[in-house]
């Protein structure tokens, strides 16, 4: 923070010195106030306008600048510059949230965090927008306005509906391998420091050949994975709602500055061709035994905010915002993404967002962009806002062309997936027996049947048995406990296993 003078008058926010900050101008001393106290109404009126809209999803977080190194060479796979050569530093920022609760909820609530980074890069801003789990809920952004109202308030009652929840993941298998991560106890990070961060969707790589591959990007923390129990999260949040904010301000102020190192898993265009279920689905992972992780490079995280509301409340992150050597895929949750988080930014805080400090490039931004609420710089001046004009010497950079991209078929439509896309309980069930222990099945059971037991109303008991369902079909076990967790009549259960097992013989 750069040092300001000394002995600074009080002045309104157009420069003008005054005395009277406390007291209003009135008609004698007990009288009426006059409408000239000019003071009086910038005081109320800039305050009635402190609170910008909050983020409709991610809207309690921290953040932190930091600073990336790339280690290893993946040049073979990517010309992005961060990746350009081994000790390669790039400057970056970085916000961690909770997803479905307000901006004065708990940090220690069950749900993913997330887990967003802009990189300050020569070739422009460059965010990684994802969470701190490899999958999410669904797969097609047309569901996600339906899942995040599952996540919000009821709207008559005006509270978390856990039935609301339930109904919706019942309805929707996909969402099964996402529940499993949240009711283990990797959806109570003991803080933003002791949790692994991922990208989530598949994106592209692009070498300096134009030759693609298919990337999902890792960010494993170093300080090592630490979780709450459900008692211990429950009692933070009654202890200390920040407490995650807190923890991650205080370790920086005292220099143990937190470290995650990157790791990339890729995959040819032929193999995506030729992989047995579509690996652009965001509710599954990639498997390390056949895309196994490669070391790129770390990030420390080393300076917190001067202000909260300037960098943290108005930083903005988008998908879509990649630079050069780096691209799409078809994800559907990706492809949706593209657009609605540019679109909740220019709601949210304005359409010149990018100009914000926390938000702006450091490099050269040359656009014909002009105008809009909160323009704060010199729009322009005086040089053109259009192109192709005879005056300025902006223009067009031929290595920015694009690549092609070779696209499956040239139909529309609504397509039926395969069988193997509609698989959504093998990698829960595989999460479930191979990557839990004893205690941590018996822990998630538990989450489970706790989270489950505030269903109510008329249609409880058809969404307890849906969503039954689905756990026995991921691993009988896990739904026998489930079941005997929530009293469920175990003929009933028998009925239902025989029931599906009849289904699946058909």
């Amino acid at each position: 923070m750069a040092d300001k003078p000394k002995n600074r008058k009080l002045t309104t926010a157009t420069g003008i010195p005054y005395y009277h900050h406390e007291d209003s101008m009135t008609v004698g001393p007990r009288g009426p106030v006059l409408l000239q106290d000019f003071i009086l109404h910038e005081k109320l009126a800039h305050f009635n306008r402190e609170r910008i809209p909050e983020r409709i999803v991610h809207a309690k977080g921290t953040g932190a600048y930091g600073t990336f190194t790339c280690t290893h060479d993946i040049t073979k796979y990517t010309r992005a510059v961060p990746f350009s050569q081994i000790g390669k530093e790039t400057k970056m920022f970085i916000r961690f949230s909770t997803v479905g609760g307000e901006k004065g909820s708990a940090d220690a609530e069950r749900d993913p965090r997330g887990f967003a980074i802009k990189f300050y890069t020569e070739e422009g801003n460059w965010d990684l927008v994802g969470n701190n789990t490899p999958i999410f809920f669904i797969k097609d952004a047309k569901k996600f306005p339906d899942f995040i109202h599952t996540q919000k308030r009821d709207p008559r009652t005006n509270t978390k509906s856990p039935t609301m929840m339930w109904d919706f993941w019942s309805l929707n298998p996909e969402s099964l391998h996402q529940v499993m991560f949240l009711m283990s106890d990797r959806g109570t990070p003991a803080t933003y420091r002791h949790m692994h961060g991922f990208g989530s969707h598949t994106f592209s790589l692009i070498n300096k050949d134009n030759e693609r591959v298919w990337v999902k990007f890792h960010f494993k923390t170093a300080q090592g994975i630490k979780n709450f129990t459900d008692a211990e999260a429950g009692a933070m949040k009654g202890k200390d709602p920040d407490h995650a904010q807190r923890d991650l301000v205080n370790a920086i102020d005292v220099k143990d500055y937190p470290r995650w190192n990157m790791k990339i898993q890729v995959m040819t265009e032929q193999q995506a061709k030729e992989f047995r279920w579509n690996p652009f689905d965001l509710s599954k992972v990639w498997p390390h035994g056949e895309f196994p992780l490669i070391d790129v490079g770390h990030f420390e995280l080393n300076k917190i905010p001067d202000n909260y509301f300037a960098d943290v409340e108005q930083s903005t992150f988008a998908p879509s915002n990649v630079i050069d050597g780096i691209g799409f895929s078809p994800d559907r949750m990706l492809q949706g993404r593209i657009l609605s988080y540019n679109d909740a930014h220019r709601y949210r805080v304005g359409v010149n967002a990018d100009q914000l400090p926390v938000n702006k490039c450091p490099f050269a931004v040359n656009n014909y962009h002009r105008d809009g609420a909160m323009r704060v710089d010199d729009n322009g001046g005086s040089e053109p806002n259009y192109f192709p004009n005879s005056f300025d010497d902006i223009y067009l950079d031929e290595t920015r062309k694009g690549n092609a991209w070779e696209l499956e078929s040239n139909v529309a439509a609504y397509y039926d997936r395969n069988e193997n896309d509609d698989d959504h309980y093998s990698q829960p069930g595989t999460f479930f027996r191979d990557v839990l222990n004893d205690e941590e099945k018996q822990t998630q059971i538990n989450n489970i049947v706790g989270a489950m037991s505030g269903i109510s109303g008329p249609k409880k008991d058809l969404i307890i048995m849906r969503q039954l369902c689905h756990f026995f079909r991921a691993d009988v076990n896990l739904g026998m406990g489930v079941a005997r967790g929530l009293g469920v009549d175990m003929t009933e259960v028998q009925a239902m296993m025989q029931k599906g097992q009849a289904g699946e013989r058909k």
